[in-house]
């Protein structure tokens, strides 16, 4: 399909940033994490020793075969099946049937119709799907995801070690504070960011999954062979597929574990959404330059305008991910009695929300891959406002006893700009020993980092 006439952007202008989640959330990947459940499914129900079904190898590796080698021609048969109808096959309506229909007749076509009743035995579409969900989840959160946002991280450290000792003025309530480093600046956003993927990992790591039936009570199963431990066979099944298991349910999974990595996402993105903000504020007081790039254009119409658009893209995108994972975190961990389907059409937008955090990261990334800070004007706003050393000398002194230390710098500076020339003014009138007085006339606004250079260094 041409992209310009793709209804979303994600599959459109914005597709070649979207397109390694092709693989993991796309209705073809659905489709093919279906097949896998039921294979797989298939296969645990010919160990048993309580059924009579019996697989051979050739049969295993045809029936694994199914998903490994799974491809545009086979999406295209499975859709057939749900919407026009296939060989001798009716339409089904029902996409979950249509795959069961798929795999039935891979096994017709490899000499194996005696194992065809057994594909889907005992099972509610709901078993295939919330394990197919997480199939898709789970890989899309690890392969794509994760190395996206730790490639942000990673940039942010690099940032924080090659700038630890750069000096630059801090804004506290937007008025100039006291001095930091860029270097140091960038460590927070460094660590935030590594607390917030060790969460993510957690959360995709813990996604559950059930196998129990209609009602979560394993009737059919019991029913047919009520000898069998079917809990103990669900177990070991679902964390066969890489999943914990959930055996105390409706048929829904709830789908708590789905909320915990979204919520998990959104705090990732709302640290980098703090970054944007901040970046865009820093390029707009000169305290970042940027690369420009050949040929591109920043406005329309003021030819010299270099723009920090990939803050404010990632910011957009970043915003909408997070609005998407909030609505699919509330709403798919409820479900009316045992079951209702509005949750269905809901889930099918997951992908979505990881585009939007996908594209995100990207534009944060390039972005910061295009900036660098200039030392020169941070030094000159520094020097600028040397009344951020108040806090300084107002701490010397009262560690020297001074009663009215911080009344002597209120007055000499809140409100109206002090210079250098005024404080050092300020500390030959003091009552203070000679060795005080030259540790005060040696306070710079850039040389009043603290340890910042140490807290970058260390990230």
């Amino acid at each position: 399909m041409d992209s310009r006439y793709a209804v979303s952007p994600l599959d459109g202008r914005y597709g070649r940033y979207t397109e390694p989640l092709r693989a993991h959330v796309s209705e073809a990947a659905l489709m093919r994490a279906r097949v896998e459940v039921e294979a797989e499914y298939l296969i645990a129900l010919a160990d048993l020793d309580a059924t009579p079904l019996e697989l051979g190898s050739d049969t295993r590796e045809t029936l694994r075969g199914l998903y490994e080698g799974f491809d545009a021609a086979d999406a295209e048969v499975i859709k057939q099946l749900e919407v026009e109808g296939w060989k001798d096959y009716a339409a089904t309506n029902h996409d979950v049937k249509a795959v069961e229909y798929f795999v039935r007749d891979a096994l017709i076509e490899s000499g194996n119709r005696e194992a065809t009743p057994w594909v889907h035995f005992g099972l509610t579409s709901e078993d295939v799907n919330n394990l197919a969900q997480r199939l898709m989840a789970k890989p899309a959160t690890e392969e794509v995801l994760v190395p996206a946002i730790r490639e942000i991280r990673d940039a942010l450290v690099a940032f924080a070690h090659d700038y630890a000792e750069t000096p630059m003025l801090a804004r506290t309530h937007g008025q100039p504070a006291t001095p930091t480093t860029f270097g140091k600046e960038m460590a927070v956003y460094a660590a935030r960011l590594g607390r917030a993927l060790a969460e993510i990992e957690r959360a995709a790591s813990g996604l559950s999954g059930k196998l129990a039936g209609a009602s979560g009570t394993y009737a059919a199963h019991h029913v047919a062979y009520p000898e069998v431990d079917w809990p103990a066979f669900s177990r070991e099944f679902v964390t066969s597929l890489g999943l914990e298991h959930n055996g105390l349910t409706t048929q829904v999974n709830p789908c708590d574990d789905l909320q915990t990595l979204f919520d998990s996402l959104r705090n990732a993105n709302n640290v980098l959404l703090d970054l944007d903000q901040d970046i865009w504020l820093y390029v707009s007081q000169r305290y970042l330059g940027q690369e420009t790039v050949e040929g591109e254009t920043g406005s329309s119409t003021m030819p010299h305008k270099v723009n920090p658009i990939d803050f404010e893209n990632s910011e957009g995108n970043l915003s909408k991910a997070n609005s998407d994972l909030v609505f699919l975190g509330d709403y798919v961990t409820t479900s009316r009695l045992q079951r209702d389907l509005s949750d269905s059409t809901v889930k099918r937008n997951v992908g979505a929300a990881f585009a939007h955090c996908l594209i995100g990261y990207e534009k944060t990334k390039r972005g910061l891959d295009k900036v660098a800070p200039n030392e020169d004007v941070m030094l000159e706003d520094l020097n600028a406002n040397p009344e951020v050393i108040g806090e300084a000398v107002q701490t010397v002194l009262r560690r020297e006893g001074d009663e009215q230390a911080y009344e002597r710098i209120k007055a000499l500076s809140r409100g109206k700009r002090a210079t250098l020339a005024d404080f050092r003014e300020l500390f030959d009138d003091l009552d203070v020993s000679e060795d005080v007085r030259e540790e005060l006339h040696a306070l710079t606004p850039a040389g009043y980092t603290g340890i910042a250079a140490e807290l970058a260094e260390d990230v």
